[in-house]
């Protein structure tokens, strides 16, 4: 197995079709992380800090009887996208983030990656908005803004505008391949609007590709059991199919949901399906995934690759901490965590508070 890196400044070179598709990260957001820690950042100390969060609703019906898969082997290209964000350090007038998002493809037995960040960001209440509204314009061409962000929204929302602007890049340059997004194909919330995941599909489709979305984790249930806990007596892979599940507008799914099975073991992922794809097509793309990529634990290894490559290390944080340091003179301080000052060993921290 050979794992191959290609940079930024290489997007041009993606090992996909339609070489003319504009692949370039927008330059703009480059710009606007600059602007906001050249002209925002005050020369102030800072307090180190990280944070994350999710969501979904219940009621729906699964089949018992499983749908079986057979490996098919036809070469096929298979493509993942994911991105991350973290809340490093705080200032007086607001927080420093950095978002990072990674492509990765298999083709011809190698693995191929493309990684964009970190980008660091100085978010403030004042810069939000128009940071925020700007991003928009330059990822996706539109304005959706039902609300602006609260500044703890601001990281995750920044992260996902970044991933889907990665999510439409693959589906312009693929052709005949299967594209792997970290989630799910639910729609209508202000991180997915409905206009634009019916575009990103629609033009998955227009060059006939597939996209397979792969949720960790979900809180849907069947029978109060969660539905990837219910394990019938079958041997994998095969994917278990879910109907009825229904959610109050503007909330929308783009796609039907299984619960996939792909190896032995008690591993098993929600998995959601183009439902504009006909349901043979559907199980005809699993089972090119089978034998096109490497699956360990019921789990893509492209998904799992993008997920690594795009996660924030330790040492990562600390180098982004002196550049902020360095670079604008910031002097970094820890705020006491008033929890283990006045709880001890029994304070949870604010975190888990």
């Amino acid at each position: 197995m050979v794992i191959q890196q290609h940079t930024i400044a290489t997007t041009q070179k993606y090992n996909f079709p339609h070489p003319t598709t504009d692949t370039t990260l927008p330059q703009r957001l480059v710009q606007l992380s600059l602007q906001t820690l050249t002209h925002t950042i005050p020369n102030t100390p800072i307090q180190l800090n990280q944070q994350v969060g999710n969501i979904e609703p219940n009621t729906l019906q699964l089949n018992p009887q499983p749908i079986m898969l057979k490996p098919k082997y036809e070469p096929t290209i298979v493509a993942a996208v994911d991105t991350s964000n973290i809340k490093f350090a705080e200032t007086a007038t607001g927080i420093l983030i950095a978002v990072r998002g990674a492509n990765v493809w298999k083709q011809n037995h190698n693995y191929h990656y493309m990684r964009f960040g970190p980008l660091i960001f100085h978010i403030t209440e004042e810069n939000k908005k128009q940071l925020y509204e700007t991003m928009q314009k330059a990822y996706l061409n539109t304005l959706h803004l039902q609300s602006t962000p609260t500044l703890q929204q601001m990281p995750t929302r920044i992260a996902n505008l970044l991933e889907k602007w990665l999510q439409n890049m693959l589906t312009k340059t693929i052709t005949n391949g299967l594209i792997l997004f970290d989630g799910s194909l639910t729609s209508g919330t202000p991180d997915t609007p409905i206009t634009l995941m019916r575009e990103t599909l629609q033009t998955a489709r227009k060059h006939a590709s597939a996209v397979l979305a792969f949720s960790k984790m979900t809180t849907l249930r069947f029978n109060g059991h969660l539905i990837t806990d219910i394990h019938p007596e079958y041997s994998p892979p095969y994917m278990l199919e879910t109907t009825g599940l229904r959610f109050k507008p503007p909330i929308t799914l783009f796609g039907d949901i299984y619960v996939a099975r792909l190896t032995k073991g008690n591993y098993a992922f929600r998995l959601d399906i183009d439902k504009e794809i006909n349901p043979p097509q559907r199980i005809q793309a699993v089972e090119k995934l089978l034998t096109n990529d490497i699956i360990s634990q019921s789990y893509p290894e492209t998904l799992r690759l993008a997920h690594i490559l795009c996660t924030f290390t330790a040492n990562e944080v600390i180098a982004m901490q002196h550049f902020a340091q360095r670079k604008h003179g910031l002097k970094i301080v820890n705020r006491p965590d008033m929890h283990r000052l006045l709880f001890g060993s029994f304070g949870k921290g604010e975190q888990s508070a």
